[in-house]
């Protein structure tokens, strides 16, 4: 997991829904801030909690309606204040080169922020993360780890623990 060679993290535990959501709601009010683009890799088995951070993140930064998981498209595309946002769920991705065929790399290049769930089906195609988040599950809820070795990255964790 990208979080390994991370030069900074901050690890919490959140029980329910709501408090991941609340959680990615936090993130997004401090990657509002950040002026570069950013990549969040989001890391955890299945029904871990991943889309339920994304939709924090997404519902924090302004999307109004539901957020639904690009199980099926791959990716689905947001248009908000702070610019092209883009979410990836790769878990039915069979081959990492499916990417290059969608366009993947002008997906990251036009993005202002990239989510992606199921990075590791990626392969060689999913460059460095800015944040890497690893849930677990712990207790009743879950271990929710940021991670990240860029400077943009260690910028948003830096404030969301001042939060």
């Amino acid at each position: 997991m990208a979080q390994a060679n991370a030069d900074i993290q901050l690890t919490v535990t959140l029980e329910g829904e709501r408090k991941m959501e609340n959680f990615g709601a936090l993130l997004a009010a401090v990657i509002g801030t950040i002026d570069t683009p950013l990549l969040i890799l989001m890391n955890g088995d299945l029904g871990a909690g991943k889309t339920t951070i994304s939709r924090g993140i997404l519902q924090g930064l302004g999307h109004q309606g539901a957020v639904k998981s690009p199980t099926y498209t791959l990716v689905e595309p947001y248009q908000l204040d702070l610019g092209k946002i883009y979410h990836f769920d790769l878990y039915r991705l069979m081959d990492p080169e499916e990417l290059e065929h969608i366009g993947f790399s002008d997906y990251l290049s036009e993005a202002k922020l990239c989510i992606i769930e199921w990075p590791e089906n990626g392969g060689s195609y999913i460059p460095q993360a800015d944040i890497s988040i690893d849930i677990k599950l712990h207790e009743s809820g879950r271990q929710v780890t940021l991670g990240s070795s860029t400077e943009s990255g260690k910028q948003c964790i830096n404030l969301l623990q001042q939060i």
